[in-house]
């Protein structure tokens, strides 16, 4: 069965309507038909999209001056295992993963250097880390209208259908200001992901590597249409229903939302900067300098990375890092300047 017809079935047995939410979790995640369930090659230069990690060693090293200080580390959705490749380095290193092909892509790449599990622990002291994971998760979408505050979801022939919101996700959206007509996304899963993370810490730093906003820039004006976005073949468009199961669907990470929720389950927050400032913080320029820079063949390419990683017309600015965490008493360097959690 291909995700059209898994999701075709569920829009019929549902009475012809089901959530965005729903939608986007049979497309992405369900076993056997959606995307990350597939066999595909989905990251890096022949996949369709390109992670910091894929770049090349350069994010791994830096990120690791920060996790020295941690003795455990958990990473949530590997992807290809290339972040853990840096970072495995005889520490306990765990990887839970929902994707049985990437689970195996990750275990021929790092051998014993990682351990597989299939559920968050019930307890965990150490650094948990979490790069482009969030906009991933499945969202709901929102209709703010002069009529009323809707939930757009999909109908028959995956078209958009309206329903008035009703419950946590009206109360949710009553509260944000937005001209009319306005459509944009709330997750609820990623909400509820952090919340949990946060309550599993007993001591450490929780890392969210991921684009998105702050609330206040999230639901801008300008923001009209949301930021729903697909990715298949290094194309980004809009349109979540022209291949699905074939290719990414993301939307923008709302971090006011994560901070909240990290809050709720009984953590700080330690930090929130964009990528740029916090690479920077953490030493990228020392780990450049590691580089001959009289060799061009092997200083070239790895210019090149910071380059996609700093830039803000790039990764820099777009992409945000927000820590949380429990009973620290060292300050977390990457957010020695820069430090925007007050925008929050």
């Amino acid at each position: 069965m291909q995700a059209r017809d898994r999701i075709d079935a569920e829009i019929a047995a549902a009475g012809g309507w089901i959530s965005f939410a729903r939608y986007m979790q049979l497309a992405l995640h369900e076993p056997g038909v959606g995307y990350y369930a597939s066999g595909a090659r989905k990251f890096g230069a022949e996949g369709d999209f390109v992670t910091a990690p894929e770049l090349g060693s350069l994010f791994g090293r830096t990120l690791a001056r920060e996790l020295r200080a941690f003795d455990r580390i958990l990473e949530i959705g590997a992807g290809s295992g290339a972040l853990a490749d840096v970072l495995a380095d005889g520490r306990e290193y765990l990887i839970l993963e929902t994707s049985a092909d990437l689970i195996g892509r990750q275990k021929e790449r790092l051998g014993h250097r990682a351990r597989h599990i299939d559920r968050l622990p019930e307890r965990f002291s150490g650094a948990v880390i979490a790069n482009e994971v969030l906009d991933a998760m499945p969202v709901h979408m929102m209709h703010w209208s002069d009529r009323g505050i809707f939930e757009r979801g999909v109908a028959t022939g995956l078209t958009w259908a309206d329903r008035p919101a009703t419950g946590e996700l009206l109360a949710m959206a009553k509260p944000i200001e937005v001209p009319t007509p306005y459509v944009s996304e709330i997750g609820l899963e990623a909400r509820a992901w952090m919340r949990t993370i946060a309550q599993m810490l007993e001591k450490g730093a929780v890392f969210v590597i991921d684009y998105g906003f702050p609330r206040r820039e999230y639901y801008h004006p300008q923001r009209s249409s949301g930021t729903l976005m697909c990715h298949h073949r290094h194309q980004a468009h809009a349109d979540p229903f022209a291949r699905p199961g074939l290719e990414d669907i993301t939307a923008h990470v709302d971090f006011t939302a994560l901070a909240e929720a990290a809050h709720d389950g009984g953590a700080e927050i330690l930090g929130y900067a964009s990528q740029a400032q916090y690479l920077v913080n953490c030493g990228i320029t020392d780990v450049l300098g590691e580089t001959n820079a009289e060799n061009a063949l092997h200083y070239a390419p790895i210019a090149a990375q910071a380059q996609k990683l700093l830039s803000p017309a790039e990764m820099g600015e777009l992409f945000k890092v927000l820590a949380v965490g429990k009973n620290l008493t060292t300050p977390l360097v990457g957010f020695s300047r820069g430090d925007r959690r007050r925008s929050l």
